[in-house]
Parts: C-alpha cells; sequence; structure tokens
C-alpha cells in the first residue's frame, strides 16, 4: 500500500523527464532490432547468414531494461518542494536515500549561469550547504524551480506560472 500526500495541492514535483528522453530513445531503437531480427529470421530457408531468431532476445532485454528505467525516471520525483522544506530523491533506492532539507536549515540559494546545478547554503558564510544537480530535470522546468525556491526563500507566497 502506498502512503498517500495529505496536501499535493501545496507541493511542486520536479521528476527526471529530461534525462529520460535518453532512455526512452534507445529503448525504442533496440525494440527496432530486436522485431528487425525477429523478421528477418523468417528467411533463413533462403539465406543462411541471416541470424537466428534467439538473438532477438538480447536487444529485446535491454529494451525492457531501459524501458522501465524510463518510466520511472518519468514518474517518480528526484525533487519535491513541500511546506516543510525540499525532498531530493537519488535514482536507485529513493526511499532510503531520500534527503529533506527544512526550509528553515537554508540561508541562501545560489544557481549556477546555466541552471544545471542549485546549492542550498546552511550558513551565511556559505562554508555548508548541499549541491544538487538539476540536468535531469528539463531546461524550461528549471527556471520555474528557481522561481518556486527564491520566492519561498524571500517570504513570497504566490502563483507559480509554469
Amino acid at each position: 500500500m502506498k502512503p498517500s500526500v495529505q496536501s499535493p495541492e501545496k507541493e511542486l514535483r520536479f521528476t527526471r523527464s529530461g534525462q529520460a528522453v535518453i532512455f526512452w530513445l534507445l529503448a525504442a531503437m533496440l525494440a527496432g532490432t530486436a522485431v528487425t531480427l525477429g523478421l528477418t529470421s523468417l528467411y533463413r530457408d533462403i539465406n543462411p547468414d541471416v541470424p537466428h531468431p534467439a538473438w532477438m532476445i538480447l536487444p529485446l532485454v535491454a529494451a525492457i531494461f531501459l524501458l522501465r528505467l524510463a518510466v520511472r525516471m518519468t514518474r517518480h520525483a528526484c525533487l519535491i518542494l513541500t511546506p516543510m522544506g525540499v525532498e531530493i530523491f537519488p535514482l536507485w533506492r529513493p526511499e532510503q536515500g531520500m534527503r529533506l532539507v527544512l526550509w528553515q536549515e537554508i540561508d541562501a540559494v545560489e544557481f549556477d549561469d546555466r541552471m544545471t546545478q542549485m546549492t542550498l547554503h546552511f550558513d551565511a558564510a556559505k562554508t555548508s550547504g548541499v549541491h544538487v544537480s538539476l540536468r535531469p530535470i528539463r531546461a524550461y522546468l528549471r527556471e520555474a524551480l528557481a522561481k518556486a525556491v527564491r520566492g519561498r526563500l524571500e517570504g513570497e507566497i504566490g502563483r507559480l506560472e509554469i
């Protein structure tokens, strides 16, 4: 049984959908390769040099694995902004590796020029904090993430336009 979120309207979820595109494409190419190998094996009686149909299992298994990974990246969050703070989830075993950074812990936030990295500073001297890679998130959503985090830290409560 999955735990339910008490107030889903009060949180912003950011998935790894930008990173998942590569895995969707690779899965599609490998599935196409498996189908091609399967269909060409029908003509083994005409051309014995055509690969055996069992060879289609390798790209098919790899395509299924990549497809499951792409679905996981697309559906599951890597960052969630909640009223409590920022929840950071790793790709593998997110239940054990999840990190919650409370809003009260964050003194400042910093984004690099290309919006590929977010740094949550815990003190004014910026000597401790958390670095979060934003590359898995789609590029157009990174601006919304920056606006939401900066707005929350400045105490502004407003509507986020995506």
